[in-house]
């Protein structure tokens, strides 16, 4: 009897958290938020949202996960998809979801295919990235990921047979520190190199070495990087405790004026000081 009242208070709690999720978001995605050129929060107040949303990412979003790691920066993680099994993200993520650009995790795991995903530790993976995988995608520490990219390991259907599913697959490596840029598409069987960069909408379609930065429709190399020591995302985040500390600090520096009331001002008569 009281396991059932604890589970019962258990969805209770999560479909609350839901439905105060969805309205104070749905106050954040407000069409006036594309004329309000700063937050107008109070300090108290962004504090809640981030609660929220951190309750949000470990009820609905984690599950559905093999393994999400520690210390994650999510924003509108309602828009973060996750279809099918076998996916992971290491510790220190930021994913940045978008309204009209959903991040998208798929791995086809039907028949012979099993497809899987693995993201390394600190990645940065902005609005409308699909990385799709039926072999195996594998992506290393440090790597940052531009809005709109397209990532697969596989053609999705057979050259000669448009009805057989998934068709040829070959697996996917970032090493690590690689950087690609907007809607760039990284096509089956390919490997990146350290530190490597993909120019903007480039079609990439054999192997990258380090230090080399490609670009253009197929990619080709044109510039060779210097062999050297790179101020990554990983020293970025070396020291998560002091860096949430400085973020807060600046956050009440920034927002500690602010009032409930001029909030809900700017929300519902913004003027050119919002």
């Amino acid at each position: 009897m009281l396991n059932k009242c604890l589970n019962s208070f258990k969805y209770f709690l999560i479909n609350f958290y839901e439905i105060i999720f969805s309205l104070l978001y749905h106050i954040k995605i407000s069409p006036l938020e594309i004329i309000i050129r700063k937050d107008n929060r109070p300090y108290w107040l962004k504090k809640l949202f981030t609660k929220i949303v951190k309750i949000y990412v470990r009820q609905f979003l984690e599950p559905q996960f093999d393994y999400l790691g520690k210390g994650g920066a999510y924003f509108k993680p309602r828009y973060i998809k996750v279809f099918g099994g076998n996916v992971s993200i290491d510790d220190y993520p930021t994913l940045i979801g978008s309204k009209d650009a959903h991040i998208q995790f798929t791995s086809w795991d039907i028949g012979k295919h099993k497809g899987e995903i693995k993201i390394g530790k600190y990645c940065l993976i902005t609005p409308g990235v699909r990385i799709m995988s039926a072999k195996s995608i594998v992506i290393g520490d440090a790597c940052m990921i531009a809005h709109g990219a397209y990532i697969s390991d596989a053609d999705w259907h057979g050259i000669y047979d448009r009805a057989e599913p998934v068709g040829n697959a070959k697996p996917v490596v970032f090493e690590d520190n690689v950087w690609i840029g907007d809607s760039a598409i990284i096509c089956k069987g390919i490997t990146i190199g350290k530190n490597s960069i993909i120019g903007a909408g480039a079609v990439v379609t054999k192997d990258v070495p380090p230090n080399s930065i490609f670009a253009g429709n197929p990619a080709k190399l044109v510039k060779t990087l210097d062999d050297v020591d790179f101020n990554t995302r990983a020293n970025f985040l070396e020291d998560p405790l002091k860096l949430a500390k400085d973020f807060d600090d600046l956050d009440k520096y920034t927002l500690g004026n602010n009032t409930f009331f001029g909030w809900i001002k700017s929300l519902i008569t913004p003027d050119k000081s919002n």
